[in-house]
């Protein structure tokens, strides 16, 4: 017995030591960008790891120097990727569920064709469409902050719909039918009965959605006309001055201010995520 409960002590410690170490890996380079947002540019190249103290340290003037760089304002970029992070996840979150529902309960050749087509997306690398997205997108004027989020729907509906699928099938049958005897119509049985029910995969998807809107580069830089929309990440590499230089400790420094939203939203609702991930699993 005494053998057998320290074995099960000294894996347990372990286990911690190696995910204490594992959680030092993924939280050292955001330590070391909030370290190196305060130093001087050039104490950022030559003293990466260092301490900013002395003249190396740089107080706020990355953070002035980064948002006034190049005469455009960081705050509308701030405002334009809240504007597509909002409107699209909801977009995502509204349109992907009603067709998981909709996959879910009727069963036909085309529902089946749609849910694989769906999951089929997930794997399509998005390097195979970016070059006729630009102009494709200029064609029906989704070229701006407001209409983007189109895109995202698009982009973002195949994971939603295949997490919402397996959450939908574990909901019994008899509680619609249940709903629909009382007189409800199909839509108000959903928004009513269904979306509520779907809470711990909603705030699941909705967190997995906006981790990816805020922080994706490629779709904004490739779609939006840059001289008049710039989303954080945008404005971030124009940093990059004449002949490739850059000023490390400005880009450091908008870093910090664009992933500190996120680690508060994740940080705040990351309980749901496994609990979403885990009910979507029962039956897909």
């Amino acid at each position: 017995m005494k053998d057998s409960f320290k074995k099960q002590k000294l894996g347990k410690t372990i286990t911690t030591v190696f995910f204490v170490l594992l959680s030092i890996f993924y939280v050292f380079p955001v330590l070391m960008v909030l370290v190196n947002s305060f130093k001087v540019n050039t104490f950022v190249k030559t003293d990466t790891f260092g301490i900013p103290s002395g003249e190396s340290f740089a107080e706020f003037d990355n953070f002035i120097k980064g948002m006034t760089f190049g005469g455009y304002p960081f705050a509308s970029s701030v405002v334009y990727s809240i504007i597509i992070t909002i409107f699209g996840t909801f977009l995502i979150l509204l349109f992907t569920s009603m067709a998981a529902w909709y996959i879910s309960r009727v069963d036909s050749t085309l529902c089946r064709v749609v849910y694989y087509a769906c999951v089929f997306s997930m794997v399509v690398p998005f390097q195979m469409v970016m070059f006729t997205l630009s102009k494709t997108a200029d064609t029906l004027k989704l070229n701006t902050p407001w209409t983007i989020p189109v895109i995202y729907l698009g982009f973002g509906a195949g994971l939603a719909v295949f997490m919402f699928v397996g959450f939908v099938k574990s909901i019994p049958l008899e509680i619609e039918e249940a709903a629909a005897i009382d007189g409800c119509s199909p839509i108000r049985t959903y928004f009513s009965v269904v979306l509520p029910m779907m809470k711990p995969t909603l705030v699941s998807v909705a967190i997995l959605e906006i981790m990816w809107i805020w922080n994706d580069y490629l779709l904004p830089y490739l779609v939006l006309d840059r001289t008049e929309y710039r989303t954080i990440p945008i404005h971030i590499q124009y940093l990059k001055g004449s002949y490739g230089t850059v000023d490390l400790g400005a880009t450091m420094a908008l870093i910090l201010l664009s992933i500190i939203p996120v680690i508060i939203f994740y940080l705040t609702c990351q309980k749901h995520i496994i609990k979403g991930v885990a009910a979507g699993a029962v039956k897909g």
